[in-house]
């Protein structure tokens, strides 16, 4: 089975630390940086994951705009995220992108990360140490469980 995971990790690369963690058990899997890329065929991808850290609430704008402009219809889905104040809420957007593409969602995993945007900056940050190895052998195991 053929997968990617397209995803965006900024500030402390929390994200990119999951997707890594998958790479490394998994080096047949396709990362694709959407820092690098804004548009790719994914029409040859069984599975298609989209990983991101959260920003005001929401997937980071330039995965959702990659979902909207390249996720074909009708694929199996999973998202991935990393946030200081986990809640599933944060999935709302791209998972509406990916309904309105009659795709399958086979799973969600969110973790908490590192983060010291905005206010928390002032602080020192909130959830330094995140995400953990744990938190990243789950990210891996979660990943196990859909292909």
């Amino acid at each position: 089975m053929s997968s990617c995971i397209i995803y965006y990790s900024k500030h402390h690369e929390n994200t990119k630390k999951l997707v890594d963690a998958i790479k490394a058990e998994h080096p047949e899997v396709d990362l694709i940086d959407v820092t690098q890329k804004r548009e790719q065929d994914l029409h040859g991808y069984d599975v298609i994951g989209f990983a991101s850290g959260i920003y005001y609430g929401e997937f980071a704008e330039q995965v959702l705009n990659f979902a909207r402009v390249n996720l074909p219809p009708q694929k199996k889905v999973f998202f991935m995220a990393t946030c200081g104040n986990p809640m599933k809420s944060y999935f709302k957007g791209i998972s509406k992108i990916a309904a309105d593409k009659q795709c399958v969602e086979v799973g969600k995993y969110l973790c908490k990360g590192f983060d010291t945007f905005g206010p928390f900056k002032l602080v020192g940050g909130i959830q330094k140490g995140h995400p953990t190895d744990e938190e990243m052998k789950s990210a891996v195991e979660f990943y196990n469980s859909i292909v």
